[in-house]
């Protein structure tokens, strides 16, 4: 079988949903043909003339009047499912996963499906923004380990919430928050440069992904082009978990502390 053999069969597949339905009901269980008219809703020459493509590509075959599926035919009913399920995958994460890999975060594959994702949309476009608040403000009495390459004043009255709860946090940006902050922020900036449960770190270079981490639970931001969080996906799964430690310590290994930084400004 040639390459194109197996294109052929794929689109034999993919180009009518009766087709798949059929392959579906001989997957459960044998059937007849007037039994699969009933389960597919189609007409019994439409289901005969699907059973005998299938018959020619072996993917079924007839016994006691019952048409039931062969090895093959269920490999191929399986590899198809799992497709469909990838392509089902890349529609809900694909955004949040094109982000992180245009700007090369090298966030692991099999890892982003691993949680829940909050995604901000046209009704809803301070989604992402409301949840990652949302977790900041939980973090009452907990260790909280961020970076952020934004700084907006969700974010500050959040993080000082968890702050006046309690919560110790380190925090890591780059000079472009700093001097935002600086510039427009004077109360928070004052507060993460005084508060001795507040460490904020510099990154010498342009962050472009936001992380947060906190107990059990990790978190990764996907931002779009003009640095609008656009996706957050909360995951204890251990492949996040490690990946979001990882990346902050390299962070924080290159980074310096913001009171040297702003007095060096």
């Amino acid at each position: 079988m040639t390459s194109d053999d197996g294109h052929d069969g794929a689109q034999y597949l993919a180009g009518s949903p009766v087709r798949v339905a059929v392959l579906r009901a001989l997957r459960r269980e044998p059937r007849r043909p007037t039994d699969l008219t009933d389960a597919v809703d189609a007409t019994r020459t439409t289901v005969q003339r699907i059973l005998g493509g299938f018959r020619e590509r072996d993917w079924v075959v007839k016994r006691d009047a019952a048409y039931r599926v062969t090895a093959t035919g269920e490999r191929v009913h399986d590899a198809y499912e799992t497709l469909l399920d990838e392509v089902e995958l890349a529609d809900r994460y694909g955004g949040f996963a094109a982000d992180l890999e245009r700007v090369g975060a090298g966030f692991p594959a099999e890892a982003v499906d691993a949680g829940e994702l909050t995604v901000a949309t046209d009704r809803n476009p301070l989604a992402a923004v409301d949840r990652i608040a949302d977790i900041l403000r939980e973090g009452r009495q907990a260790e909280i380990r961020a970076v952020s390459p934004v700084v907006i004043q969700q974010f500050n009255r959040a993080a000082a919430t968890a702050l006046d709860a309690g919560a110790e946090v380190e925090l890591v940006i780059d000079r472009d928050v700093v001097e935002t902050s600086v510039a427009d922020f004077a109360r928070a900036t004052d507060r993460a440069l005084d508060d001795d449960d507040a460490t904020v770190y510099v990154s010498p270079e342009p962050i472009e992904y936001g992380l947060f981490r906190r107990d059990d639970v990790a978190c990764v931001t996907a931002y779009d082009r003009r640095n609008n969080p656009r996706c957050v996906l909360e995951s204890t799964d251990s492949a996040v978990v490690e990946w979001v430690d990882d990346r902050f310590e390299s962070l924080v290994a290159d980074a310096r502390r913001l009171s040297a930084v702003v007095e060096n400004a």
